[in-house]
């Protein structure tokens, strides 16, 4: 019984972990989680293309010139 106990309090974070992602994985609450990360992604680009045009008018420009 001492080694169980060792194992989960070596251990317990994971054991959480893996109860949370089944928990997201039954209620299909991962799908908004990967709809909220594609919003924050696609506002994190819009935000630097548009702090960066030049930069990436350059990096655009360069790339479509080595196809």
């Amino acid at each position: 019984m001492d080694s169980f106990k060792k194992f989960v309090s070596d251990y317990c974070g994971a054991i959480i972990g893996i109860i949370v992602a089944i928990i997201i994985l039954l209620t299909n609450l991962y799908q908004l989680i990967i709809w909220v990360l594609l919003i924050c992604v696609g506002a994190f680009i819009g935000n630097y293309v548009q702090r960066n045009k030049e930069v990436v008018k350059e990096r655009l420009k360069s790339f479509i010139d080595r196809m």
